[in-house]
């Protein structure tokens, strides 16, 4: 798929961050929307910044349509997805971009927290491929495009249940790819790995009591140091997405620390897991050493 003109795109996840740019940088492209989010102020925000970046066509206004829904309910999905088809008279693109974060610990992990996890980053991606998947087929030239994550390439302590999900999509797709090729049905696939984007995930994520005093000082301030970790924009990396189907990429790397974490995983499959224990050991003494004197400021307050 070399343009975007005229085709339709559904996005998940549309009411912010990725998915918010990726629907901009597709209207710009004269792409009809399809939008999904459970935040229906957001969403109604995106769609009209979509549609005030459509070009102007005289007679042939950019459709957009939006769906407020939970991606992990497969029967939402499939409706939307048939609604989809109804309204737009066909699908092209499928972004399944919606996602969530958890942190804590594996022996303290709550199960509802679990399937919460698991039933956004997982099930909804796979809802979103196998709702949609039938009307790309029949549209004839159709591309799948789901979200892993860095995490989706290298683990680390504290966020089992997200790099599970993330290494689940990743199996997931790569072995879509791998029927589309073998189908021959004009439908392709391509697997995201962002690294840190400037988006709310942090602030939105859930952190279990459990990593308070074992990894992060406290909720608010976890979500905050996670928060600096995120060096690329939306936009910048709704670009890179967009370039990577132009060009039918298996695998997308958003970010010169997505691309480090690839090259690590590679060049140290086993090894880089000690790497990464003594780097988290360290910012945990400088988390202590932080908490330690903000508590001593507070004493000379009082």
């Amino acid at each position: 798929m070399k343009h975007f003109t005229d085709k339709v795109a559904a996005i998940t996840g549309a009411g912010s961050g990725m998915g918010r740019s990726l629907a901009i940088r597709l209207a710009r492209e004269g792409c009809h929307l399809a939008l999904a989010d459970r935040n229906p102020a957001s969403l109604a925000d995106t769609a009209q910044l979509a549609q005030a970046a459509a070009p102007h066509v005289v007679g042939a206004p950019l459709r957009i349509t939006t769906r407020v829904l939970d991606v992990a309910d497969r029967a939402a999905m499939f409706e939307w997805a048939a609604a989809t088809a109804l309204e737009h008279e066909r699908v092209n693109l499928v972004f399944n971009n919606a996602g969530v974060a958890l942190s804590s610990t594996i022996d303290g992990m709550e199960y509802a927290d679990l399937e919460w996890i698991v039933g956004i980053n997982f099930w909804g991606v796979v809802h979103g491929t196998k709702a949609f998947l039938p009307y790309l087929k029949s549209s004839g030239e159709g591309h799948i495009v789901n979200t892993s994550s860095v995490f989706g390439l290298f683990s680390q302590p504290g966020m089992s249940g997200y790099n599970a999900t993330k290494f689940a999509v990743r199996g997931f797709t790569e072995s879509l790819r791998q029927e589309l090729d073998l189908m021959k049905c004009g439908v392709s696939a391509t697997c995201v790995h962002p690294g840190g984007i400037r988006t709310n995930i942090a602030q939105a994520s859930r952190i279990a009591q459990n990593m308070v005093g074992f990894m992060v000082e406290n909720e608010q301030q976890g979500k905050d140091d996670f928060e600096k970790f995120f060096i690329t924009s939306a936009d910048d990396a709704a670009r890179v997405i967009l370039d990577g189907v132009r060009k039918n990429r298996r695998r997308v790397l958003i970010g010169r620390d997505a691309r480090a974490a690839d090259w690590l995983a590679r060049t140290l499959p086993a090894a880089y897991q000690a790497l990464v224990v003594m780097q988290t050991r360290r910012l945990k003494r400088v988390a202590e050493k932080r908490a330690r004197r903000a508590a001593q400021l507070d004493g000379k307050r009082a």
